[in-house]
C-alpha cells in the first residue's frame, strides 16, 4: 500500500512524456504504474489532464543566510522557492562570512535546519588559502565555487596560473568546482580609463570580451588539471562562441539565466537599479544568440542567480550605476519564466526539466535522487494545469526583495501543487504545513 497515490497525469522527464501514475511511500517514488492499474494508497491525489514534472533544482542562489538577512534568510528564499517548483536550492558561499571553512560550512548547515521549506545543497568558496579545501570535501558540499573577478582578493583568482594551480587542488576529488568567468585586468583597465559612472560605464567594465576569455581560461585550466568545472552564468554571443568551440577539451558544463534570455541593455532605461546584477545585460544580438544556443541544446542548466537585496537598497541614490548593489529575485519565478519559453515554441517541457531539473541535479551530485520522476527517486513533483493561465505579479512575490522584473507577464499554465519528499507543500500557490526541507550533500 502506498502514502500517496497521484492519478491520472502525464509525466514529464528530460527524456520525454508518458502516462503512468505515481505510487509514493516514505518520501520516495516507490512505483510507476500504468494508467489505471489498481493500487492502495492512503490518499489519492487526481491528477487528471495535468503535467507532473520532477521538481525544479536551482543551482545558482543566494539566500543571504548568515549576515545578510535583512536580504533574505533560509526560510524566506525558500518560501519564494517552494511556490516556485524549486524543490531544491544550490545556496551560493557569499554570505557574511563567506562559507570557506569547513567550521563555516557546518554552521550554515545548523543553521538552516527547521527553517527550509525546500531542500537546499550548499556550496563552499574557493579561498586563495587552499588548506580548507581537504576538510571542506570531508562535508559534501555540493560544490566549490572560485571567482576570478569582481571579488575581494582573499577569493580572486584572476590569473590563468592562479586558477590552474586551485583546481589542482581538488586533483581525485570526487567534487565540482563552479567558475564565474570574468577578466579582473579587463576590468580595473576600464574603471582606470572611464570614471564617468554611467551604465554604459558598467556594461564597458565586463564586456564579452572578459566573459569569453573567463571562460577560456577555465576551460583550458580544467583540461590541464583534470578537474570538473561547471561555468557560471554567461550572457554574450562572444561567451557563447568561446563555449562552443572549447566545450569539448574539459570536463565542464554551462548555465545562463532567465534574466539574460528576456531583458537587454536597453530594459536598465525602464527598470534601472532592479536589473543591475553582473554580468551586465547585453545587447538584442547577444541575447538571439543566447536563445539559439538554449534551442540548440548548448546551455546544460538555466538557474536563478537569485540575488535579491532590500526595496530601500535598490532605491538609494548612488554615485556610479557600478556602485548599485547587483543582483535581483528569482527563486519564485524560474517556472514561470521558463514556461514562458516553452509558450514561445523555443524549448519544450522536456527540456525544462533536463535544464533546471535532471541535468543540475546530475552535474552538483543529486543524481541518485533528484531530477527525474523514477522509482527509488525523492517524491519532488509539480503539478502543472495547462488549463488554466497564471500571472506574475510582484505583489505575489514573498522574497524580502518585494518585487520581480517579470511583473505582468502571463504563462499558458498554472502551477497547483508542489510535493517535497511525498508530502505536499504548497496547494494552489499557498505554502501548506511546516518547514519540512533537508540540507542535502554531495552524493560519494
Amino acid at each position: 500500500m502506498f502514502d500517496t497515490l497521484i492519478r491520472g497525469g502525464t509525466l514529464v522527464n528530460a527524456d520525454g512524456l508518458s502516462r503512468g501514475d505515481i505510487g509514493i511511500a516514505a518520501g520516495k517514488v516507490a512505483a510507476l504504474i500504468a494508467p489505471g492499474e489498481a493500487a492502495e494508497a492512503g490518499a489519492v491525489v487526481d491528477a487528471s489532464g495535468r503535467f507532473i514534472l520532477p521538481g525544479l533544482v536551482d543551482a545558482h542562489a543566494h539566500l543571504r543566510d548568515p549576515g545578510l538577512t535583512h536580504r533574505e534568510d533560509f526560510s524566506s528564499g525558500t518560501h519564494a522557492a517552494a511556490l516556485g517548483g524549486v524543490t531544491t536550492v544550490l545556496d551560493m558561499p557569499t554570505d557574511e562570512p563567506w562559507t570557506a571553512t569547513a567550521e563555516q560550512l557546518a554552521d550554515k548547515m545548523a543553521l538552516a535546519e527547521g527553517r527550509i521549506h525546500v531542500d537546499v545543497g550548499l556550496q563552499a568558496v574557493v579561498s586563495r588559502d587552499l588548506s580548507p579545501i581537504s576538510r571542506l570535501l570531508d562535508r559534501a558540499p555540493v560544490s566549490f565555487e572560485l571567482f576570478t573577478a569582481d571579488v575581494p582578493d582573499a577569493f580572486l583568482f584572476d590569473t590563468l596560473d592562479a586558477v590552474a594551480e586551485a583546481l589542482k587542488a581538488f586533483a581525485g576529488a570526487d567534487t565540482l568546482i563552479g567558475v564565474s568567468p570574468g577578466d579582473q585586468s579587463i576590468l580595473a583597465g576600464s574603471m582606470a580609463r572611464d570614471r564617468t559612472g554611467t551604465i554604459a560605464a558598467f556594461q564597458n567594465s565586463r564586456p564579452p570580451l572578459a566573459e569569453a576569455n573567463g571562460i577560456a581560461r577555465a576551460l583550458v585550466a580544467a583540461a590541464s588539471a583534470e578537474a570538473r568545472i561547471h561555468v557560471r552564468q554567461i550572457n554574450s554571443e562572444l561567451g557563447v562562441e568561446t563555449w562552443s568551440r572549447l566545450r569539448g577539451i574539459a570536463d565542464a558544463s554551462v548555465e545562463t539565466t532567465p534574466q539574460n534570455l528576456f531583458f537587454t541593455a536597453q530594459d536598465y532605461e525602464a527598470q534601472g537599479a532592479n536589473l543591475k546584477a553582473s554580468p551586465p545585460l547585453r545587447s538584442p544580438h547577444d541575447v538571439d544568440a543566447l536563445r539559439a544556443a538554449l534551442g540548440a541544446g548548448l546551455i546544460d542548466i538555466v538557474a536563478t542567480d537569485h540575488a535579491p537585496h532590500t526595496p530601500a537598497e535598490k532605491a538609494a541614490t548612488y554615485t556610479a550605476f557600478a556602485d548599485i548593489p547587483g543582483g535581483m529575485p528569482g527563486l519564485q519565478t524560474l517556472l514561470p519564466t521558463m514556461l514562458r519559453l516553452v509558450d514561445e515554441g523555443l524549448i519544450a517541457l522536456p527540456d525544462l526539466v533536463r535544464m533546471c531539473s535532471k541535468n543540475p541535479a546530475e552535474r552538483f551530485g543529486l543524481g541518485r535522487r533528484k531530477g527525474r520522476i523514477a522509482a527509488g527517486y525523492d517524491a519532488d513533483l509539480l503539478i502543472l494545469d495547462p488549463r488554466q493561465s497564471s500571472t506574475i505579479a510582484s505583489a505575489d512575490q514573498v522574497s524580502r526583495a518585494g518585487y520581480t522584473p517579470f511583473d505582468g507577464w502571463t504563462v499558458k499554465s498554472r502551477l497547483t501543487s508542489v510535493f517535497l519528499r511525498g508530502r505536499e507543500i504548497v496547494r494552489n500557490g499557498r505554502l501548506v504545513g511546516s518547514a519540512q526541507g533537508k540540507i542535502v550533500t554531495r552524493e560519494s
